[in-house]
């Protein structure tokens, strides 16, 4: 590994974090070697995912974000994931454009990358440029992933806190019932919250969040001092997200106009207040070790099927109990229980890279 290139990824120099980003991206060579040593330095950054549908403002209110944490003289990084073209294998990377308010500040570094056909609405090296990110000292790292639906789910599994914003055109109210990726959000946005059915969206939000949590009927007595406010789902979620409880979090539902600004302080506020609660909780230390496992299992599957199918005599006898399985004579999960055995017993699972 090049130390100089390493001692100035340390300083925070941004042509080095730059170099670092692309050798991790592009696996070159001692990729591995620059994360090992990268490793013991992470930790020190907060990791906010900004996810939502396309077209709901998700890089302009990352801008805004990185706007105010640079205002607090905090050190900000920005990874922002572009989809890639299935079909010309091509990404516009865009997102440095609409951020170009922020792009030329000394303690900002903007990463565009391409998901390369990795699903969740990540790009397949985003962890690992994230722990670059935070190896080189920056405090804030915002990860706006690409325009998600309801199952890509990546970005809870990354980053500290979670922001899911939304626009009035999301969906009608069923929307917000659905399973996937309201569920990940630590926060709400609804976003362009000038326009008509904003109210609605927000008030439905808080709807789903207090019918989930089973808070209405908790403690109410039977029939006679019954408190009708109380048997609102929507006003006990919002009333629970005010509440500054150490050892519980209701994601609250916010308002911002991403054209004015309006709203984004308040953003700010709820991303503090919700790291707060995780250090009490001892829910970052729980989130950060799952992480960090997710990452070995991660690695060694991926370790386990190239060293499988880089092996040429895997391949051989495959292909060669492909006519027993056109007669009918065996399963593909008999024969993925054979190929496993075999591999192991000949070596192939534990021989080198």
């Amino acid at each position: 590994m090049n130390e100089t290139l390493l001692a100035e990824l340390f300083n925070g120099r941004k042509v080095a974090m730059a170099r670092a980003v692309s050798i991790i991206e592009d696996r070159r060579r001692g990729w591995e070697a620059l994360l090992a040593a990268c490793h013991p330095r992470v930790g020190g950054a907060r990791r906010i995912g900004i996810t939502g549908p396309p077209g709901a403002g998700k890089s302009t209110l990352t801008t805004l974000l990185a706007e105010a944490y640079l205002a607090q003289g905090l050190r900000v990084g920005v990874v922002a994931v572009d989809p890639t073209s299935p079909f010309t294998g091509g990404a516009l990377l865009g997102d440095r454009v609409r951020m170009e308010r922020v792009a030329l500040h000394e303690n900002v570094f903007i990463r565009s990358m391409a998901t390369r056909g990795s699903l969740g609405g990540l790009a397949s090296a985003t962890r690992e440029v994230c722990d670059v990110l935070d190896a080189s000292g920056v405090q804030r790292i915002l990860v706006e992933t690409v325009g998600v639906g309801q199952s890509e789910l990546d970005i809870a599994r990354l980053a500290d806190t979670s922001a899911v914003v939304l626009v009035p055109e999301s969906g009608d109210s069923i929307q917000t019932l659905k399973a996937g990726v309201m569920e990940i959000a630590d926060l709400f946005v609804v976003n362009k919250a000038d326009r008509p059915g904003a109210d609605r969206l927000r008030n439905d939000i808080e709807l789903m969040l207090g019918l989930r949590t089973g808070a209405t009927m908790r403690d109410v007595p039977a029939h006679h001092g019954v408190d009708l406010k109380r048997l609102n789902p929507a006003r006990v979620a919002r009333d629970a997200a005010k509440a500054n409880d150490e050892q519980s979090w209701t994601p609250p539902v916010l308002r911002t106009i991403g054209a004015t600004g309006e709203g984004v302080p308040e953003f700010v506020d709820a991303l503090e207040r919700h790291f707060a609660y995780l250090e009490a909780s001892g829910t970052l230390q729980r989130r950060r070790r799952a992480r960090l496992r997710e990452r070995v299992v991660e690695a060694v599957e991926q370790r386990l099927r190239t060293r499988l199918w880089r092996d040429a005599g895997t391949n051989e006898w495959l292909d060669g109990r492909i006519p027993a399985l056109e007669r009918g004579e065996t399963t593909p999960l008999a024969e993925a229980e054979a190929l496993i055995a075999r591999a192991v017993a000949d070596g192939t699972l534990t021989g080198p890279n």
